[in-house]
């Protein structure tokens, strides 16, 4: 049984802006710092004004007087970016200072989890589209079973969008629920992946990949290999190999899986380049295949 939905909550942007402080702005003061979405009016507040009219400036550049609210940017794009500052109409007295960066509300995290090292940990990874273009956190946390059932895990994080976590239970029917949230000044989006382990088996590909002439047979290469550093107990925990394999200009050709690390590829053509890779997967046919390894080339032994 494969777990193949994905949960996900979405929050809505936050009315009030983020203020914040921000550098100087070079009219002596220090800025507000307001968020807002491309794409969309953005609303810049004078809020010394007490209802009446502001005159608004952009880096010194007197841009007009507008009445209460604010100075209104209608589709807003990153060329809008900046410091903008308000000011008493008749005595220039300024009131206040804004530093405007835009972007987007985090999109729903497309979350990806693989057990590279079964039976050890876990990792996932995740991405967003669109890139929101501003400062967002993220809340990675795991639980084993539904909600309510045991407490959230940490799913520690291994870089700025992955995460791993371990003490993992092997052939459990319950499934393992991985909680990604990302938050920036604009909003907070999350998803849920469920999966089951035995599912999310991926190894690494297999590494050290060589091929090799055989003294006096022009139409065999041998071929070796190693499991992936990273699948811990290859001889607790078997691995199956499939090859691909072509000769210049050929069509690409896939055989296997095989369950030792050497093998001797038969009836290739003399004297020819022979590019070669190797993919992994779990004995019992669990999970998925891993990528194809490296390539590495050789040409069948020639006499002298």
């Amino acid at each position: 049984m494969k777990w193949l939905w994905v949960m996900a909550f979405v929050a809505p942007a936050c009315a009030v802006p983020y203020n914040g402080t921000a550098g100087g702005t070079g009219d002596g003061g220090r800025c507000t710092l307001q968020h807002g979405t491309l794409g969309t009016e953005v609303l810049l507040r004078c809020p010394a004004t007490a209802g009446g009219p502001a005159e608004w400036r952009r880096g010194g550049t007197v841009l007009g007087t507008y009445p209460a609210p604010g100075l209104a940017l209608p589709n807003a794009s990153l060329a809008h970016e900046g410091h903008y500052s308000c000011h008493h109409p008749g005595t220039s007295e300024t009131w206040a200072t804004i530093c405007l960066r835009l972007g987007y509300p985090p999109a729903l995290p497309a979350v990806k989890c693989w057990a590279i090292s079964y039976p050890q940990a876990v990792n996932c990874s995740w991405v967003l589209a669109p890139e929101p273009l501003l400062d967002t956190d993220f809340v990675a946390t795991y639980r084993h079973g539904v909600w309510g059932a045991t407490e959230p895990g940490e799913c520690i994080r291994t870089g700025p969008r992955s995460c791993s976590f371990g003490d993992v239970q092997m052939f459990s029917l319950t499934p393992y629920v991985v909680n990604v949230t990302a938050v920036n000044p604009l909003g907070a989006a999350s998803s849920l992946l469920p999966f089951l382990l035995e599912n999310i088996i991926k190894p690494d590909p297999p590494e050290d990949l060589r091929v090799s002439p055989i003294p006096g047979e022009t139409k065999k290469l041998l071929l070796e290999w190693s499991p992936p550093g990273s699948w811990p107990f290859p001889e607790y925990f078997p691995l199956k190999y499939r090859i691909r394999y072509a000769q210049e200009g050929s069509v690409t050709q896939t055989i296997g899986p095989y369950e030792q690390t050497s093998y001797t590829l038969m009836g290739v053509r003399p004297g020819t380049l022979h590019h070669i890779q190797v993919a992994a997967k779990d004995f019992t046919d669990a999970g998925e295949f891993s990528a194809w390894s490296l390539p590495a080339s050789g040409t069948p032994w020639m006499e002298p």
